[in-house]
């Protein structure tokens, strides 16, 4: 029952955000750079299928650890966040440093330490509030820090620190509910552009 549940938190973790990718093509032509959108959601779906593959590893048990799947999450985690980011913005240099922001995250995992990757993640999401919420001024886009960051690092926190399995089910759907906020955004910007 529990292999099931955990099975499927990943799984919907994976498919939502792709699908939402396909979904979004060719859409939201409001923003100059929307040719970015379904790359940052189909990212992120496959750093969900990364996270799936490491977890075949260690018996879908969570295991704080360094492997090139694991790598894999934080790097399309990077890109999927920084495509999202730089959706938004015209500025050409802006989305350089953003890109080379994320390139240092995906260097850093195996260069350094996770613990450096993780540092450039937080810069990514930081410029990710900044540019969304100048662009969009949505409250809805709140649910983004609280589920995407805050609570998907507490979940991951407390699953680290005890080991007990059951918060490693309240990560991928976390994770969505922030990934479903990026989309409905979106739309909801579009009705207000038109």
């Amino acid at each position: 029952m529990f292999f099931s549940i955990l099975l499927f938190a990943h799984f919907q973790a994976a498919i939502i955000p792709i699908l939402l990718g396909i979904r979004s093509t060719n859409k939201f032509k409001h923003l100059s750079t929307n040719k970015f959108i379904p790359f940052g959601f189909i990212f992120l779906g496959l750093a969900s299928i990364s996270e799936m593959i490491d977890h075949t590893k260690t018996s879908w048990i969570y295991v704080d650890h360094s492997s090139f799947f694991n790598w894999l999450f934080y790097s399309f985690l990077s890109l999927g966040l920084t495509c999202l980011s730089i959706s938004v913005i015209k500025n050409k240099f802006i989305q350089a440093t953003n890109f080379c922001i994320s390139l240092c995250s995906i260097m850093s995992y195996f260069l350094f330490d996770k613990s450096i990757a993780l540092i450039f993640q937080v810069i990514i999401s930081i410029f990710l509030i900044i540019n969304w919420q100048r662009i969009f001024k949505d409250w809805l886009f709140i649910l983004y820090p609280i589920f995407g960051i805050f609570f998907t690092t507490f979940f991951g926190t407390r699953l680290s620190m005890s080991g007990d399995q059951f918060w490693h089910i309240l990560i991928g759907p976390s994770g969505t509910i922030s990934v479903l906020t990026f989309y409905l955004v979106l739309k909801r910007s579009a009705k207000n552009f038109s």
